[in-house]
């Protein structure tokens, strides 16, 4: 059948050539090229980049991000759990955009890591976590030190019905691994510390509700930490973060109007020696979501995507300065960025090293909050049941985790704490600060982790039994066991930190570690020191004993450990911890 063109068909194809033939040696518009660009020369090209890198200049989890972004990974994860198998090599980081790590060869299964905005749990999620953990993980879910949950040895089959469940229980794991935000922390006891500046759940979980809702902030250069401080007595180390958000107030005659604020710090990264750093902004609270945005896309656009170990915000910030970083955020925001002088907001009030453990006076009469020791955070499906069981019925159902893998139950009558201390112990836990294990924190080890030189967790328990048996403590001492050189246990701010090494004994290699000590966070920050290098568990044992026994007698008066470390040199803290001290 001959075809032929309509009236309007024809004054179309006339007005195309008109303009054809109008063109500079007549050649046709032909479309566009690989980058989008509008061309006439279909052999043109332009060297295609990710924000200004050259595909050819990427790393390889770059190149991954670049050849299909991991949040569109669903349906190899839906048929890959009807197969029950693993996933390709680039599908296995994409995985992590769900908060799924394939963790062979120690494990050859799934570590599934959650998203717990502000640190916040409700009984029912605790209880369902434990469900996850008990039909289809490993008997077990680790508290970790960003106030959050990891559950271990799930299998391919279950994989979606675990983020299925996750979503149904008001959880998630999206953008729990990988190049993401990661958990968005919260100072645990916000809403109920009598000395809080401000309640900083709702920014933090508006935080976390802004990055799911925003694809662009997935697939960053490298991991990201956002952290909101209350101003209150209990840390949640946000001097440990990319951006540190600090509740202040500020009084009159200061040209700002008088009031709650926040301080921003940033590019704190302790694995690489470097806590965040006040940058001299001064915001509103309803600020804080949409200036951590725009600082995020400044680094998603700027940060280094050829080489993943400068790939952090420091490095940027190092190259850049932080003047050029505050005036590229600017341009991506609708308000003014105000400074301030931080002499000229009102000094904060000491945080209390311990205030997570233990029974503590909230801000309304009554009520308290009691903090339970658990250890190296492991617990076990029926204990994260009765905590969960205990918070109902006893406080208002919620649990605070703390970046200290500890967990608080809140709003406890006057008249419960005695039971609830007692069920606690029932549990298996305790509330005890002066005991070894009050102030114990270890990453996962060389048990569920490929990077790990010793057996962090199994080691540190080991160890806390062998020091509580003989030596007794008045006051709790922080010791922080990390297994390799990411220090995801931060051992570089504890009181004493360990980080895994093989030692040679006779041409044999054998799990140890170095010792490191006089770290801090908040008013006692500070960077641990090598005192002791690598030497066997065994070894280890006896020399921390020794350091503990030297301590409390040549300590002055009521000197803390870090004031003790601190006041002595690391030349002097090596003699002095050579000498034998009698128990």
């Amino acid at each position: 059948m001959e075809q032929t063109f309509n009236t309007d068909q024809k004054e179309y194809l006339k007005g195309f050539f008109e303009g054809v033939h109008q063109r500079p040696g007549g050649v046709p518009f032909v479309g566009q090229n690989a980058c989008g660009q509008f061309t006439n020369d279909p052999a043109e090209s332009v060297e295609e980049s990710v924000y200004g890198t050259p595909v050819d200049d990427l790393c390889k989890e770059e190149l991954i991000k670049h050849e299909r972004n991991g949040l569109d990974v669903w349906d190899e994860m839906v048929a890959n759990g009807e197969a029950d198998q693993f996933p390709e090599a680039a599908d296995m980081f994409r995985y992590k955009f769900y908060g799924f790590f394939h963790v062979k060869p120690v494990q050859d299964s799934f570590m599934l890591r959650c998203r717990i905005p502000g640190c916040v749990l409700q009984s029912h999620q605790l209880e369902g976590l434990a469900e996850i953990a008990e039909e289809w993980g490993g008997g077990y879910a680790d508290v970790t030190t960003r106030g959050n949950f990891q559950v271990r040895e799930i299998m391919p089959r279950q994989v979606v019905p675990t983020f299925m469940k996750l979503t149904e229980i008001g959880l998630t794991s999206k953008g729990a691994g990988a190049d993401n935000l990661r958990n968005i922390t919260a100072s645990p006891t916000s809403g109920f510390d009598p000395y809080e500046v401000i309640d900083v759940l709702p920014y933090a979980k508006a935080m976390h509700h802004f990055i799911l809702n925003n694809r662009d902030l997935y697939g960053l250069p490298r991991k990201f930490n956002i952290s909101f401080d209350n101003g209150g007595r209990v840390s949640v180390c946000a001097d440990t973060n990319d951006i540190a958000f600090y509740a202040v107030r500020v009084g009159e005659g200061h040209g700002v109007a008088p009031g709650v604020y926040f301080r921003v710090q940033l590019c704190g990264i302790t694995g690489h020696k470097q806590f965040a750093s006040d940058c001299g902004l001064l915001i509103k609270p309803d600020e804080a979501v949409p200036l951590a945005a725009a600082m995020i896309r400044v680094f998603i656009e700027h940060g280094d995507r050829t080489n993943r170990k400068k790939a952090r915000l420091k490095y940027l910030v190092d190259q850049w300065g932080v003047e050029k970083f505050l005036d590229e955020t600017q341009q991506k925001l609708a308000f003014p960025m105000v400074k301030l002088e931080l002499e000229k907001c009102e000094a904060r009030d000491i945080t209390d090293q311990h205030g997570h453990i233990g029974v503590h006076p909230q801000s309304t009469e009554g009520l308290n909050y009691i903090g339970v020791v658990v250890p190296v955070g492991r617990m076990s499906p029926s204990q994260m049941k009765a905590i969960a069981a205990l918070a109902r019925d006893k406080g208002r159902g919620d649990i605070r985790l703390t970046a200290w893998q500890n967990l608080i139950i809140p709003h406890i009558k006057d008249e419960d704490v005695e039971e609830v201390k007692h069920r606690i112990q029932e549990i298996g836990f305790q509330t005890s600060t002066t005991k070894i294990s009050g102030g114990l924190i270890a990453c996962t080890g060389n048990q569920g982790c490929k990077y790990a030189a010793a057996n962090t967790k199994g080691n540190a328990v080991e160890l806390a039994q062998f020091l509580d048996e003989r030596i007794e403590l008045d006051r709790t001492i922080n010791i922080h066991l990390t297994g390799c050189h990411h220090s995801c246990a931060q051992h570089y701010i504890g009181d004493i930190g360990m980080i895994g090494a093989k030692v040679k004994i006779d041409g044999e290699s054998h799990e140890g570690y170095s010792i490191v000590l006089g770290g801090g966070v908040d008013e006692r920050q500070s960077i641990a020191h090598e005192v002791f290098p690598a030497m066997t568990f065994p070894e280890i044992q006896e020399t921390l004993l020794s350091v503990l026994k030297v301590y409390q007698a040549k300590r002055v008066e009521n000197e803390t450990f870090w004031q003790f470390t601190r006041r002595h040199t690391l030349e002097e803290l090596k003699e002095l911890f050579s000498l034998k001290v009698a128990a």
